[in-house]
């Protein structure tokens, strides 16, 4: 529907620009003096700009109802509150995971670096294979993996979504990676999901607080570290 709109928009505003811009004078009337030199652009220049556009979406809506569509960079991700199920330990296990088979280090896991992941995890894949784990939780069509992607196979194998025998629930089971226990697997019920939900918030700021106080642990360590060291070269120096 949103094609055949622009579609027709963007023909409205064509014919209406050339019966605007293809009027002739009259036979045998007084040919129009001669043009007078402007400072501005033409009156039709907006509308110009305009049929561009609506044609940049026009096209734009087009290749994504056919699965070409460029990627678009949108919002920063987030993964701690686009993903609450997971616990902050377990996005960064993932994370972890993630970065290790992204050999190029751009961000992202494409075809050859899952067909390593995957043979390193024991459970080699086809190329087709590999095409279409990609595929099934590839949002930007770009044909690779971003860390949101990755998260979202988790997802996805958590709450059941992926069949037993796909590429994708094998990456799943053998990463080692409890997401059964750490996700949303238990929550089917709605009520329980909603108690899960309603803990999110506090279980999010129990963790946060237990890495601050880990940190001030180890800053104590050193700290104390320190001041032995310190001891200890003053007695050398007297």
């Amino acid at each position: 529907m949103a094609s055949e709109e622009l579609a027709s928009k963007l023909q409205r505003r064509l014919q209406w620009e050339e019966g605007d811009r293809g009027l002739q004078p009259a036979p045998g009337a007084a040919p129009d003096p001669e043009p007078q030199p402007q400072s501005q652009p033409p009156a039709w220049a907006p509308t110009a700009r305009a049929d561009a556009e609506l044609s940049a979406q026009l096209n734009r809506r087009l290749d994504i109802n056919e699965g070409a569509a460029r990627p678009r960079r949108c919002k920063v991700f987030h993964p701690y509150s686009e993903f609450p199920e997971f616990s902050r330990r377990l996005i960064k296990d993932l994370e972890s995971m993630f970065k290790l088979y992204d050999a190029g280090r751009d961000g992202f896991i494409d075809l050859m670096e899952l067909k390593l992941m995957m043979e390193k995890l024991g459970a080699p894949q086809t190329h087709l294979g590999l095409k279409s784990m990609i595929k099934e939780v590839d949002e930007d069509f770009d044909g690779k993996l971003s860390f949101r992607e990755f998260l979202l196979i988790f997802h996805k194998a958590a709450v059941g979504e992926l069949q037993e025998d796909s590429g994708l629930m094998a990456l799943a089971k053998l990463s080692e990676i409890d997401v059964a226990l750490e996700g949303v697997k238990g929550a089917k019920d709605f009520f329980e999901a909603k108690v899960q939900a309603l803990s999110c918030a506090s279980r999010f700021e129990a963790e946060l607080k237990a890495e601050q106080d880990e940190r001030k642990r180890e800053e104590e360590k050193r700290k104390v570290r320190q001041a032995a060291f310190q001891e200890l070269k003053a007695a050398f120096s007297a």
